[in-house]
């Protein structure tokens, strides 16, 4: 063997050309399931590819029924012409993000109420999400501190799955939950939601208002809060009305 031999074989050999292929698809479904339904620019931009190449991949992804062509959203309006395509994932496409345990946890659910009733599912959904929001520090009256919780909160959903946002949004912060790893899951019991919102609600120290969820069929789940505090009075303050109830 020759030297420009040995150093030719001791190169590093670039990937398969389908290797890299699938890696880009890959890189775009993530960017769908962060960013909701997006253009062909807007993930080409993102991604740093161009649109055209994106459009192509785009076409292989909702071929296989990972997406679908959906409302306009992330960067797909073209000034005052006519907005352009955006791509969103369907259910296939997010169960790639796992949803490999929906049967098991439903069956185990359903076991759980047939045996402890409704009460026995409430108190399983506020201690899994109390295990999720277990080192959050409550916020405090300034609006900095309940943006704090706020992005505490985010960075907690997101290492449990939920790739989740915050943003402002008017006069208040809006936590944006870009997949449900217990979606399917949810939509049979909704004492998971309902115990995440209680949680949210309570270390926020106000009222918060959910807009969307992905169980009821929309692109992602969002929770609103005000930074203007809507006060709760506790069930034993002093002066609260009684209904007689």
């Amino acid at each position: 063997m020759t030297r420009a031999d040995s150093q030719s074989s001791q190169q590093p050999q670039d990937p398969p050309r389908e290797q890299f292929e699938g890696r880009t698809r890959s890189d775009i479904l993530v960017a769908l399931l962060h960013h909701g339904p997006s253009s062909a620019s807007f993930l080409g931009e993102h991604l740093g590819l161009a649109a055209a190449g994106v459009r192509r991949h785009l076409d292989i992804l909702q071929a296989e029924g990972l997406i679908e062509v959906t409302g306009p959203r992330n960067g797909s309006q073209r000034g005052r012409g006519r907005p352009a395509k955006a791509f969103a994932l369907t259910d296939a496409g997010r169960s790639q993000f796992g949803h490999d345990y929906d049967t098991l946890a439903a069956l185990a659910l359903t076991a759980l109420r047939e045996t402890g009733g409704d009460a026995a599912v409430r108190e399983f959904a506020r201690k899994r999400i109390e295990s999720i929001v277990a080192d959050i520090q409550p916020a405090g009256a300034t609006e900095e501190s309940i943006k704090k919780t706020a992005n505490d909160l985010v960075a907690a959903f997101s290492r449990s799955g939920y790739a989740a946002s915050a943003s402002e949004a008017g006069t208040g912060v809006q936590i944006c939950q870009h997949h449900c790893p217990i979606s399917h899951v949810a939509s049979e019991f909704p004492e998971l939601c309902e115990a995440e919102h209680r949680a949210i609600s309570e270390l926020i120290g106000q009222h918060v208002q959910p807009l969307a969820t992905i169980v009821d069929g929309h692109g992602i789940c969002t929770t609103n809060i005000p930074l203007t505090p809507i006060k709760r009075q506790h069930p034993q303050d002093p002066g609260q009305g009684r209904s007689g109830s």
